[in-house]
C-alpha cells in the first residue's frame, strides 16, 4: 500500500486500526552498468512487495544517501552525514507525531549505516516507539541465499542486477571480475576510487540468470514481511 496511492483520509483510516509503516532508504550513486537509482529501486520494491498482503503503508523512498566515495562518477549525489541524520530525525519523528508507533526502516545502501547508530538515540526520546533498521540485502536469510548462489557478490555485481535495475541497451563485460582490494579502496579519494574500480563493480559476475535472481528476491521479500508481522519487541 504505497502512500502515493492514498490521500490523507486513507492514512487516517489506517491509523484507526494499525500503527505500522515502512520507510525505505536508498541512494543515488554509480552501480556500474545498472541504474544510478539501484539502491532506491530495490529498497522501495522489497518494501512494497513485503507490505502488500498486509495492507501496511509504504512511504516514498528517500533517494539520497551518504556516498562520498563515488562522487567522481557523474550522477552520484552524496549527503553530508549531518544532513542525513537530520533528515532521519525529521521523518520518523513526523510519523510518530501522527500516531505511527511501529516503523520498519528498509535500508538499501550500506553507506547509510550512520543512521543505524543514530536510531538508539531517537528511540530514547520517543517512548512507545518500536523501530527496526533492516538492511534488506544482507539480512541473515537473504545473505545466505546470496552466498549459496555465488559467494563472489559485491556492490554493482550480479547481486544487484534485477530486471528492474537494468538499463535497456546498456551492456558491459560478461566475465567474472576479481574482488577489488577493499582495504586499499577505503584509503583513496573519489578520483582514486574511480581509477581503481573502473566501471564501478567491486567484484563478481555482472549478471546471473533471472531464475536465480527471482529465488533470491522472494527470500528477501519473505524475510522483510516476517519483520513486519512478528519482529516487534514487546
Amino acid at each position: 500500500m504505497r502512500v502515493q496511492d492514498l490521500n490523507w483520509e486513507g492514512v487516517e483510516a489506517f491509523l484507526r486500526r494499525d500503527d505500522r509503516a515502512l520507510l525505505p532508504l536508498g541512494c543515488t550513486e554509480q552501480h556500474a552498468r545498472l541504474s544510478l537509482a539501484t539502491d532506491s529501486l530495490l529498497a522501495e520494491r522489497v518494501s512494497v512487495e513485503a507490505a502488500l498482503p498486509l495492507g501496511i503503508p509504504v512511504f516514498p523512498v528517500l533517494p539520497y544517501g551518504i556516498t562520498p566515495t563515488f562522487t567522481a562518477y557523474p550522477g552520484t549525489l552524496s549527503l553530508r552525514v549531518t544532513t542525513y541524520l537530520a533528515l532521519l530525525d525529521d521523518l520518523p519523528s513526523g510519523l510518530y507525531a501522527q500516531g505511527f508507533r511501529r516503523i520498519l526502516i528498509v535500508n538499501g545502501h550500506g553507506g547509510n549505516s550512520p543512521g543505524q547508530g543514530w536510531l538508539g538515540e531517537w528511540l530514547a526520546g520517543h517512548p512507545g516507539a518500536r523501530v527496526q533498521w533492516h538492511n534488506w540485502w544482507n539480512a541473515p536469510r537473504t545473505w545466505a541465499a546470496v552466498q549459496a548462489t555465488d559467494p563472489l557478490a559485491r556492490h554493482a555485481s550480479w547481486m544487484e542486477n534485477f530486471p528492474w535495475t537494468r538499463l535497456e541497451e546498456v551492456s558491459g563485460p560478461a566475465e567474472r571480475k576479481p574482488l577489488v582490494d577493499l582495504a586499499r579502496l577505503c584509503q583513496l579519494p573519489p578520483a582514486g576510487v574511480r581509477a581503481l574500480l573502473g566501471d564501478g563493480n567491486f567484484g563478481g559476475l555482472p549478471q546471473r540468470s533471472d531464475a536465480e535472481m527471482e529465488r533470491l528476491w522472494q527470500e528477501a521479500v519473505r524475510e522483510t514481511r516476517e519483520l513486519l508481522e512478528s519482529g516487534w519487541a514487546s
